[in-house]
């Protein structure tokens, strides 16, 4: 009884913090099809707040793989246009979007990555109009994870399933503030407290920052004008949502022109069922010209394939390593928690709320402040208890930013 209470207030922050649902507004909910016991109770929750429609999209891994095992290759680049359209409707309508993300993370280890690529290619495609918009905090969104069997045992793999999903739930349920006696208020003070840092990030406009450490020395270039998120977000229609529940990160946009040196990855990269882990990245003016890795190199691979824009880097973050997630000492292999435990990077598409009046520009005018465009947007790990960061100022002066992998920076 006690899990199903902590289940409801975790469905009551999502509505309340992670999309801040209105009245009278409709809900697209992703969801696993194994955790249809949450999803009931988000949509009864929803509903009780108001809303007046929650549409559910389920999906199944078991399906998934026999999908990309057995489909033709003709079947994996066609993406229905009613697929596209019932998104686009629902943005249209003001939909609040809500994406469970709790996906096996050896779940296409076995299926050819070329076949993968090109299947997340073209849902790209087909979505890119779908995620301008949400990259463009049109509505409000938030991506959340519950258990799922195979993944909590990937993460606990000396505990039995029952086991490693219970335990699953509790890292889930502290990690987004459940645990405090008002989850909400929690996650104001929460919010308040990356607003500092981004603030004063913001007001930096740092020229580049320089990341340090084991296997990695980078120089990364801010676009001008840039400006640092994290915690909340203001959607288009004014309402404050959080899209990531958990999160730690304050991040910003890179110039996509001037990123030069090379990047160690410090934690597996789940892309879409597939991990890549231990590898590295050389950059020169800002784009991948050489690439390692010690597992998954051919995803790696496709992955830079994708288009011209997923050479190169479209959001940097900054993550203490003292983060709760990071101090649980789990490697999750899913980006949600394993992004808000570390400083990362993204491959592909910049953020236009980046940069100062970015959500107004097109293409060419975000091309022309350095912001990278790109079908992908896909984050990496690169942060540890010993790496250090350094903001180079526009007049040339060095500042400690991050020592150990701890702030520098006063907030």
């Amino acid at each position: 009884m006690k899990q199903i209470h902590l289940m409801e207030n975790y469905a009551h922050l999502i509505l309340k913090k992670g999309v801040n649902l209105q009245e009278n507004q409709a809900v697209m909910l992703r969801a696993p099809i194994e955790g249809v016991e949450f999803a009931r109770i988000l949509v009864k929750k929803a509903y009780e707040l108001g809303a007046k429609n929650v549409h559910i999209n389920w999906a199944d891994d078991t399906l998934t793989h026999l999908k990309f095992k057995h489909a033709s290759d003709e079947v994996l680049q066609n993406v229905a246009d009613w697929q596209v359209d019932m998104e686009e409707a629902f943005i249209k309508d003001g939909a609040a979007f809500i994406s469970i993300h709790s996906t096996d993370p050896d779940l296409l280890a076995d299926i050819d990555s070329s076949r993968v690529a090109m299947a997340n290619k073209a849902r790209s495609e087909a979505m890119r109009d779908v995620n301008k918009e949400i990259m463009n905090d049109a509505i409000p969104w938030t991506v959340i994870s519950i258990p799922t069997t195979k993944w909590a045992q990937k993460v606990f793999p000396n505990d039995t399933a029952k086991e490693a999903v219970t335990k699953m739930w509790e890292s889930i349920l502290s990690m987004s503030r459940i645990d405090n006696d008002d989850p909400v208020a929690a996650w104001n003070d929460h919010n308040e407290t990356l607003r500092k840092a981004r603030e004063v990030l913001t007001d930096k406009q740092y020229d580049k920052l320089i990341f340090t450490g084991p296997g990695t020395n980078l120089e990364l270039g801010l676009v001008n004008k840039h400006i640092w998120h994290g915690g909340s977000a203001i959607a288009k229609t004014g309402v404050e949502f959080n899209p990531n529940i958990p999160t730690e990160e304050v991040f910003s946009m890179p110039d996509k022109y001037r990123v030069n040196g090379v990047v160690s990855s410090t934690k597996p990269l789940n892309y879409g069922g597939s991990l890549i882990d231990n590898f590295s990245l050389t950059f020169k003016d800002g784009a991948v010209v050489d690439f390692k890795a010690e597992r998954g190199e051919d995803v790696l691979k496709h992955l830079l394939e994708v288009d011209d824009g997923a050479r190169r880097l479209g959001e940097v973050a900054l993550v203490p390593h003292e983060s709760p997630i990071s101090q649980s000492g789990l490697i999750f292999y899913n980006t949600l928690f394993d992004e808000n435990a570390s400083c990362h990077i993204a491959l592909g598409k910049a953020y236009p709320t980046n940069i100062e009046n970015g959500e107004s520009m097109d293409l060419n005018e975000l091309d022309k402040h350095g912001a990278n465009d790109s079908l992908i947007h896909v984050d990496f790990m690169i942060g540890s208890s010993e790496l250090d960061i350094d903001g180079v100022t526009a007049e040339g002066k060095k500042e400690a930013v991050f020592r150990q992998g701890a702030w520098s920076l006063e907030f």
